[in-house]
């Protein structure tokens, strides 16, 4: 059995770990375009590759997807979080769960899952072509051609998410349907706002909610020199990857600050009212100090003035930037180390307990280039595992 894997990120390396592994008389064969593999692994968390999540509940995990999340549920019922924790601690990678659940190796360095990766395939002979970029593959009467001289018995396609449709032409040339590809997962250029003057800030439990849409989301919210982003921007932008991209980027965005509901902000502005303490020194909706005094600033009330001096106009003032505070955006801005697209091999064409395309007996897919993204906090690489693991296994069967 000769295996060809395209594409050598996470999902190709353990689709071709698995192969190889089950069936080591089988010839498996990495192509990565580049003369780097696991380039996305190296940079994800800061450098520290956010493995996978600690959530243990595959109903749960599923619900981490925008798409392909039921898709995933039937998946994940062969190899989930749970199954990623213990293939690495069976490979001397022990990994620790941080206070959002996202899990990190406990050498807080990406370096360390790469030489994981790299080892096993050393260990169980894949052989990696660097510099040989796929344009083409023919299926066969038994097998398949690549580049118009090769001939594989099988195919795992681990291509990775692409920006644009164009360059999965080559995949379109045999007759499979991709839903087109946009941005997941970006944040929110404000250049037009002057809250970007308090880069650095976080607020620690935000509402974020897209103004003319549905999409709302709450959690951390970072104020970046560019605009906003952490995520509850990451989650929005995920959610409304599409709706996001047919705006074409220019939208408003409303923030309730401290996740609060109207009532709760005016019995707090109430209550406070009775304090003879200057409202810059009480900020009682534990928020950043400098994006309280921000936000005092921007409705024009003195700061320097005792909370019981406050006077209703300004009461209501404060309680409508607590609440519905808005801000205008104007584009997105993507970083490699987030890149995660919107779209891919339209998943009905996909068996989710194989993924072997319905179409073409023998080709495989895993990883990004299916319609399949999930939000921020280790969900994509839990589904490159999985993907890849069961591309892998389901290959040599």
């Amino acid at each position: 059995m000769r295996i060809a894997i395209i594409g050598g990120g996470a999902a190709g390396f353990m689709a071709a770990i698995t192969a190889q592994s089950s069936d080591s008389n089988s010839e498996v064969i990495l192509f990565e375009k580049s003369n780097k593999v696991l380039n996305k692994v190296k940079i994800s968390g800061g450098g520290r590759c956010n493995v996978t999540n600690a959530c243990f509940s595959i109903s749960e995990l599923a619900k981490n997807y925008p798409r392909g999340g039921g898709f995933l549920k039937k998946a994940f019922n062969h190899f989930y979080t749970k199954d990623t924790v213990e293939w690495f601690e069976q490979r001397g990678v022990e990994l620790k769960k941080e206070d959002d659940n996202r899990m990190f190796p406990i050498s807080n360095n990406s370096q360390t899952i790469i030489d994981c990766l790299k080892s096993e395939c050393d260990k169980h002979k894949v052989s990696i072509k660097y510099q040989n970029p796929v344009k083409n593959i023919k299926p066969l009467e038994n097998g398949y051609m690549i580049n118009n001289d090769v001939l594989v018995d099988k195919i795992i396609i681990a291509s990775g998410g692409s920006p644009k449709i164009e360059a999965l032409q080559w995949l379109l040339d045999i007759g499979l349907e991709i839903e087109k590809p946009v941005p997941s997962l970006f944040t929110f250029n404000m250049p037009n706002e002057d809250i970007i003057d308090l880069m650095g800030v976080v607020a620690p439990n935000v509402s974020v909610h897209i103004q003319g849409d549905k999409l709302k989301h709450i959690g951390p919210l970072l104020i970046t020199h560019w605009g906003m982003s952490g995520p509850a921007i990451l989650k929005c932008s995920a959610w409304g990857a599409r709706i996001l991209a047919g705006k074409n980027y220019k939208f408003n965005v409303q923030v309730n600050w401290s996740n609060l509901n109207e009532l709760d902000y005016k019995e707090i502005i109430k209550e406070n009212k009775k304090s003879y303490r200057i409202i810059a020194n009480k900020n009682p909706f534990n928020l950043p100090n400098r994006l309280w005094l921000y936000l005092i600033k921007k409705i024009d009330v003195d700061s320097k003035i005792s909370w019981n001096k406050l006077d209703k106009k300004s009461g209501n003032k404060l309680l409508n930037v607590l609440f519905n505070d808005s801000y205008q955006v104007n584009s997105k801005t993507t970083f490699k180390e987030e890149f995660v697209t919107c779209g891919g091999i339209s998943l009905h064409q996909i068996n989710p307990n194989t993924m072997e395309s319905k179409i073409h007996k023998g080709l495989y897919f895993c990883g990004e280039i299916l319609d399949i993204d999930g939000v921020t906090g280790g969900f994509n690489f839990q589904s490159a595992w999985t993907t890849g693991y069961l591309a892998g296994k389901n290959s040599v069967i």
